[in-house]
Formats: structure tokens, sequence, C-alpha cells
């Protein structure tokens, strides 16, 4: 059973780090996956959890268990009323902007109609370039290739909002499958070592569903990309675990 990191653990709910590739819980996608972080959690705790938001099966980071039903149904609102602020770090393809906001509906897929019978619903995300790095390789068009570390803070909750947004704007996320480039992805998977999505759930902040107090979490990259950071000059924005607590007035 492989035991993940409790950054933060109380009566009423645990906060840990999701690897890439492990579902938060079963899915028709695939089956027959074995990785799912709500049995392994449950299994390691040795009690039912309960997960209140979703990561998708390839990004890592911060994810919220409540250990009650009852608290899981607060949490879950206030993620439905955009009250949890969330923040992300991703590798993506060029020199993204100093700093703005991406206002692009998107459609919500839902497996099961057409992509062009799903509505298109509002979605925004605030972007904000936090390195960069001119990389000496030739990957397409020219003799060297470009890197940014971006910081992304959904404002609405789409599925694949924050890889779909950054993919519109010309900047997409290393590894991204569906939404990013091959050629870029390939590169960073042969020559440097990442062969997976770098998009890290790094920022938590939320009320605590028993006292109100807030109660904001950080938690550093994954080591693989944070050695893929380190090779780009980038040390400085792994980050770290910090938790802090103050009272709501």
């Amino acid at each position: 059973m492989q035991l993940h990191p409790l950054l933060y653990r109380d009566d009423t709910l645990v906060v840990t780090h999701k690897p890439s590739g492990h579902f938060v819980h079963r899915s028709a996608l695939d089956p027959h996956v074995t990785d799912i972080m709500l049995q392994e959690l449950r299994d390691q705790l040795g009690q039912w959890v309960y997960p209140v938001h979703r990561l998708d099966r390839p990004t890592s980071g911060l994810m919220l268990f409540a250990l009650s039903s009852d608290h899981a149904r607060t949490l879950t609102r206030q993620f439905e009323a955009h009250t949890v602020e969330k923040r992300y770090l991703a590798i993506v393809r060029g020199f993204g902007p100093d700093e703005t906001m991406i206002d692009r509906a998107l459609r919500e897929e839902d497996g099961h109609r057409p992509k062009k019978e799903c509505p298109a619903m509002p979605a925004r995300t605030l972007i904000r370039r936090r390195a960069c790095v001119e990389w000496p390789a030739r990957i397409d068009r020219f003799d060297t290739s470009r890197f940014s570390l971006m910081e992304a803070r959904p404002v609405t909750g789409r599925r694949h909002q924050i890889r779909r947004h950054l993919s519109h704007a010309g900047h997409p996320i290393i590894g991204d499958a569906k939404h990013g480039k091959g050629i870029y992805n390939r590169y960073v998977a042969e020559h440097l070592g990442c062969q997976r999505l770098l998009l890290a759930a790094t920022h938590l902040a939320f009320d605590h569903p028993f006292d109100g107090r807030r109660i904001t979490i950080d938690c550093p990259v994954a080591d693989d990309m944070a050695r893929l950071m380190t090779r780009f000059g980038w040390a400085e924005h792994i980050g770290a675990v910090n938790v802090q607590q103050y009272a709501r007035h």
C-alpha cells in the first residue's frame, strides 16, 4: 500500500498530496486502474474519507478530504461557491504573459453527448508568469526553445480548464497529450526526463467546516517536476510545505 504524506490532519479533514497518475476515485475511464487515492487514504488512515473536489489523473498536488459526509457537504459547497482559493504551477511552451485573465467559455464535456451538444459555460483563469528560460535545443522551427513557469488561479471550475485555457493562449502545458504540442512533449520526455503532465496544485485556502477559521496550505511540486525546474534554473519556485491558520472576523 502506498502511503501518502499528511500535510494537515484533524478530526474533521485531511490534506494530502496526490501523485500524478492516480485517480481520486474509481472511474469508468479505466476500470482496471488500482492507484485510487480514496482507497489508499482510507486504508492508510483506517477510516472512511470523502473527496470534496477533483484533480485530473495526470495532475499532481494538494487534495482535500473530509472525514464525514456532513463535513464533505460543507466543504463541497465552498468549492461550488468559489470561496476556495486554488493555485497551480505549470510548465508551458513559450514565454507566457506577465499576467492576464483568460476569459473564455468552455464546453462542459460530459463524455456522453457529442461535444457540440454540450453547453458552453463561463470560464475564467488568472495566469501569471513566474519564470522563463531560453533552452539551447532546436525542438520546433527555431535554434532555441522557450519555456515558462506559469501560475494559474482558476476563478471557475470547468473540466480541464487550466489545460484548455493555456492551450488556447498559445502556451500548452508540457506533457498534455490532449491539449498540448506533441513535439515538445516528446522532447521533454526523451531528453529531460518528464513523461507526464507538468501541472501541480500547490496552494489551497478554505474555511474550516467546524469553526470557520481560514486554513491555507502550500506544498512543493513533485520530485520529477522539481528536478526539471532546477535544471531550468527555477529552483526558488519549487515551494515548500507551509500551513497557516487564522480566525475569520
